[in-house]
């Protein structure tokens, strides 16, 4: 995965891999990029100062679940 901001536009870009056939608009703000089978590859978020509050990021991995 693959997550980048430009600051200067205040679009954030999150690939997860893959290749895109297409982009589907969610509202004006949110699109997702799917692959040929309709799997998302991508998600870009315009204006993610105002609407996310980009002025902090973090990231947590959690790790996996093992047993019931």
């Amino acid at each position: 995965m693959h997550v980048e901001y430009s600051a200067d536009t205040g679009t954030v870009r999150v690939e997860f891999g893959g290749t895109p056939v297409e982009t589907r608009d969610l509202d004006e703000n949110l699109y997702v990029d799917v692959d040929a089978d309709g799997h998302i590859v991508s998600l870009t978020i315009e204006h993610a100062q105002r609407s996310a509050g980009m002025d902090e990021f973090s990231y947590e991995r959690l790790p996996a679940k093992t047993g019931p």
